[in-house]
């Protein structure tokens, strides 16, 4: 199992960033569960509006929806965990953080404030890396 962050999410889904190419064919593949919350899609539905995304979207003839339809296809919608005991410095990631500390999955993140965790999140049985 694993929680992916929304910037490794648009790598794989919108910047199509070489690598993410195992990323999306694991999840093509079904060979790992990826775990998401509504919060998680929600904030990824929102950033799919913010102007650069969206360029970057129209210059590829897409748009947000087909992304948030990979979402809904790879993904499996949880319920929002408890409130970790490890604290991440941007709120905004927490999210990801309890998801992962609560199923023990593995967290996919190129975020500095989620990778400053990565010792103490693998104490407790959760490897942080930037993909797989």
């Amino acid at each position: 199992m694993i929680v992916i962050d929304t910037n490794i999410v648009l790598d794989a889904f919108v910047f199509d960033d070489p690598g993410s190419v195992a990323l999306k064919a694991a999840l093509a593949g079904r060979s790992i569960e990826w775990l998401a919350t509504q919060p998680m899609r929600d904030e990824l539905e929102r950033v799919l509006a913010y102007p650069l995304i969206a360029k970057r979207l129209a210059r590829q003839q897409r748009d947000a929806s087909e992304v948030l339809a990979r979402f809904d296809a790879q993904a499996r919608i949880v319920e929002v965990a408890a409130r970790a005991a490890i604290r991440c410095r941007d709120p905004d990631d927490q999210k990801f953080v309890d998801l992962a500390l609560a199923h023990q999955a593995g967290l996919l993140s190129k975020d500095r404030a989620l990778l400053c965790l990565s010792k103490r999140l693998l104490a407790l049985g959760v490897r942080t890396q930037p993909n797989l």
